[in-house]
């Protein structure tokens, strides 16, 4: 990693397969940052464990997500991707984030109000306490940008807040992180509903696309997209939310702007829309599918990928672990 390079970090839940809103929205501008920036892209599985796991499923997703960050170009050579349990630091700044942080802010989280009615027979203190546990994967890495959604700006708050509030009792121990937002592509919404942002646990599946559904069910799944009772290709956030998010995922995949989709689609149904749209995601997905499915097959080169930007990583957060130790009155390691 280079020091005179800004250093951007970004964390998925394994918690289920990535969406083409994933791939759009991110992955696919990452690709382009990796030569730019120091690039770290965690895939946290501890923050699954707020939730009750098939400890067989967690593993196989987590090398899955690793797989298809890797099939989808990046290279675990010029980034570096690895899992948040394999380094303890996460953990261990964690905790002691967890005394720079206030109750009131945590009651604030809208993620803990979501989850605890989702998941009422399982509402635990993790689930509560996660913003501290998300605020370390960043600030372990004297992270610089944080690339999020534009719906997403204020979920970067509380860390900024509680590294202003550490530095502010101890110096300039942490980078506080700027949100980084992609331009084009970063906002991809769900088929069915698209007044809100596509998800990959959403409950209907006809709400998303994952990077590995069959060229059928990608087809499929965008028949049944949600559109208006205009007939009309136009692009309208407001008044024409689906056949909108159509054209942005549409633009994505072909390089085309909204103007040449138009007149492109000027004399023709929104059927045969829905259908160039669907046909145009599943010949974008067919190569990722193919290299994803390549790096399934050798798992002990997985493994050892992680194995290897696991201690990459390590290296980097305990610098700044050591240093949080040493500011809070912590006795040195041995």
């Amino acid at each position: 990693m280079s020091e005179n390079k800004k250093r951007i970090f970004s964390g998925v839940q394994p918690s289920g397969n990535l969406t083409i809103g994933n791939y759009l929205g991110a992955i696919k501008n990452w690709v382009g940052l990796q030569d730019e920036y120091d690039c770290m892209y965690c895939i946290v599985d501890l923050h699954t464990l707020t939730v009750r796991q098939d400890p067989k499923e967690l593993r196989q997703r987590s090398l899955s997500v690793l797989a298809l960050y890797m099939a989808c170009g990046l290279d675990p050579e010029k980034n570096i991707l690895y899992l948040q349990s394999h380094v303890a630091a996460h953990a261990e700044l964690a905790w002691i984030l967890n005394c720079y942080t206030y109750i009131g802010e945590l009651n604030r989280m809208t993620q803990f109000k979501d989850k605890s009615q989702r998941h009422a027979d399982n509402i635990n203190a993790g689930l509560f306490t996660y913003p501290a546990l998300m605020a370390a994967d960043i600030l372990l890495y004297q992270t610089d940008l944080v690339p999020i959604g534009q719906d997403q700006k204020q979920h970067l708050e509380i860390t900024r807040d509680v590294a202003a509030r550490f530095n502010n009792l101890y110096g300039d121990v942490f980078v506080v992180p700027e949100p980084y937002i992609a331009k084009v592509g970063a906002k991809i919404m769900s088929l069915q509903e698209p007044a809100k942002k596509m998800s990959k646990s959403d409950e209907n599946e006809n709400n998303f696309v994952t990077l590995l559904d069959s060229p059928d069910v990608v087809v499929r799944k965008f028949k049944k997209a949600v559109t208006d009772s205009d007939r009309e290709i136009r692009y309208d956030e407001e008044n024409k939310p689906g056949i909108s998010n159509l054209m942005s995922i549409y633009s994505s995949v072909t390089g085309k702007p909204f103007g040449d989709i138009e007149a492109e689609f000027q004399d023709k149904s929104y059927g045969d829309f829905k259908l160039a749209v669907g046909e145009a995601v599943a010949e974008t997905l067919k190569p990722v599918q193919e290299r994803y499915n390549q790096l399934m097959g050798n798992k002990d080169y997985l493994n050892e990928v992680l194995k290897v930007n696991g201690e990459r990583a390590a290296r980097l957060a305990y610098r700044t672990l050591n240093k949080v130790y040493k500011k809070v009155g912590l006795l040195p390691r041995g």
